[in-house]
């Protein structure tokens, strides 16, 4: 009894007989069928009355007999002070209880009494329904069928409530077990639909916040292990004295490299596991790419080359600043590192159909055909072209890709022969007047 199913399926079933029954009964009492019972009970007076009048008390006998044969009930005869003219017994009392009832007949021997009086008043006639066959009296078959048709209804009515609460159930135990792919997946539009698709954001939310704290600690352990066995040589040589200068101008240059590392996996791991901390405000994109070439010009000034914005229509991107200033800004470092001196690492924007693509081009070496497609994954390097020297840990790009799905936005790389060239595509606006 503790199944939600059952209750609601006895609950409806219970209310579907009750009603069921109840309207029979009144509908007996109070429809066109007790005008029909009462022609009937007059008939049968009238009938009786003749049957003892021709035939004394054996007429009267087997009227009744023949009375209780076809009808299954109890017939009396009583005289107009209520003796009863077939066995002589006292009704006085049953008809006492007659004459003061106005519209439900009166009861005795568990059944309900119908009353007729002849109309001068000489005879009486009582019709009593034995309590056994009540039902059949005023209880249709076609109600037993309505019945039947309600309980099927009510049964599928409690299978529509209660499936879908059974699946958000299996569901919960199979993520509560640990397998985080388990979902509701319900297709229902209603207040139990929304229920299981809070369920499945709430576990989808999970398990990107557990895969992040995963990926993280996996990240860590392995990009760490690299400085940090550098970062000993160091202590080594610093504590053997020799060429101390240069061990400790290593290791600040590989706790700087540290540091790097580690933000770089911290907004990794902010971008992909907390979607739900971004701010969206307007973002006017055309700026942003002003500032971030001329801080960018200062490095590739120092490695000879250059890095040049195009003029850019103005634009309004709904998003978060300093995450959009990181994607873009990974990738021009990421061009200027790896365009040959004296050459000039190209920024431009178009806006077209509310999306703005952002291209950034270099000429170096660019990528091979079989590699463009994993460059934006963390920690990915081509190898010819991206040793741990020059390439940095290989977060740059994965936290431009991460950053410009987050804003629903779109990235990708291709050969310009020579060099890269990549594209952000985001969805944006003319600036307001």
């Amino acid at each position: 009894m503790n199944s939600l199913f059952v209750k609601i399926l006895l609950w409806f079933c219970a209310t579907l007989v009750i009603n069921t029954i109840g309207s029979a009964f009144l509908s007996g009492l109070a429809g066109p069928r007790p005008y029909m019972l009462s022609r009937l009970i007059a008939f049968q007076m009238i009938e009786a009355r003749v049957a003892y009048e021709t035939g004394g008390r054996p007429g009267l006998e087997r009227f009744m007999q023949r009375f209780h044969k076809v009808f299954a009930g109890e017939g009396v005869l009583t005289d107009a002070s209520g003796h009863d003219l077939l066995t002589g017994a006292d009704e006085s009392e049953l008809l006492a209880k007659a004459r003061r009832e106005s519209r439900f007949p009166p009861f005795r021997r568990g059944g309900p009494v119908f009353v007729r009086a002849s109309e001068d008043g000489r005879y009486w006639y009582f019709f009593v329904i034995p309590s056994e066959r009540l039902a059949s009296w005023f209880l249709l078959p076609e109600h037993w069928w309505v019945m039947g048709a309600g309980v099927v209804l009510c049964y599928l009515l409690a299978y529509y409530l209660t499936h879908p609460v059974r699946q958000l159930q299996r569901a919960v135990e199979r993520f509560g077990r640990g397998d985080l792919s388990a979902r509701a997946a319900s297709p229902r539009h209603d207040e139990l639909g929304d229920l299981a698709r809070t369920f499945d954001r709430m576990a989808d939310r999970i398990q990107t916040l557990l895969a992040a704290e995963r990926r993280l600690l996996l990240d860590i352990s392995h990009e760490l292990r690299s400085p940090l066995a550098r970062l000993r040589v160091a202590v080594e040589l610093a504590r053997s004295g020799d060429n101390r200068d240069a061990a400790l101008n290593r290791i600040d240059k590989e706790a700087e490299r540290l540091n790097g590392l580690v933000s770089g996996l911290l907004d990794v791991t902010r971008a992909e596991g907390d979607p739900g901390s971004l701010r969206r405000e307007p973002v006017r994109l055309n700026r942003l790419l002003e500032e971030i070439v001329a801080d960018a010009a200062l490095e590739a000034h120092a490695r000879g080359s250059d890095v040049r914005l195009a003029d850019a229509p103005q634009v309004v991107v709904q998003g978060e600043t300093e995450l959009l200033r990181r994607a873009v800004e990974n990738v021009v470092r990421n061009a200027i590192r790896h365009t040959p001196e004296r050459t000039t690492v190209e920024v431009k924007m178009e806006a077209a159909d509310g999306r703005a693509v952002v291209s950034i081009r270099d000429y170096g070496a660019g990528v091979p055909e079989e590699s463009l497609g994993r460059i934006f994954d963390a920690f990915y390097r081509v190898e010819t072209d991206r040793d741990r020297a020059s390439g940095g840990a290989g977060l740059g790009l994965s936290i431009a890709r991460r950053a410009v799905e987050l804003h629903k936005g779109a990235i990708r790389a291709r050969n310009a022969e020579p060099g890269l060239l990549v594209e952000i595509e985001l969805p944006a606006t003319p600036p307001a007047s």
